[in-house]
């Protein structure tokens, strides 16, 4: 049974400034993704930095609560050993994810040079 979908896009470009501050990813990211991320070539982190922030953003949308109560950093994009993307949740995240009543997260993430968006389906398995 589908709990909720989420879905958005956001510009590549807005993270510019976001990148050149560690502050600011350190904040906003997990520290998985911040480790991830910060490895690769700038173009390719931004995109990544993109990616992962409209998971975060549809994911609080499939939720139906936007932010409120929920750290970012408490919400994971992971690649599994095959390369597919994960959202992982925790502490503040796993609590809201827990009272939706879901049992299971399905992640689509995409990018194309100028924007990146993201497709999260909340389910519980009957």
């Amino acid at each position: 049974m589908i709990i909720g979908i989420g879905i958005d896009i956001v510009s590549v470009s807005r993270f510019e400034k976001w990148y050149d501050s560690p502050r600011i990813v350190k904040r906003f990211f997990h520290p998985e993704e911040y480790s991830t991320v910060i490895k690769m070539p700038k173009n390719t982190a931004l995109q990544s930095l993109a990616a992962r922030f409209a998971a975060k953003e549809a994911f609080v949308k499939a939720l139906g609560t936007g932010f409120k109560g929920i750290a970012l950093a408490d919400i994971c994009i992971h690649k599994n050993a095959l390369g597919k993307p994960e959202l992982l949740v925790y502490n503040s995240a796993r609590d809201a994810f827990v009272k939706s009543g879901a049992d299971y997260i399905h992640v689509s993430l995409s990018h194309e040079k100028e924007y990146a968006t993201a497709f999260i389906i909340l389910e519980r398995h009957c």
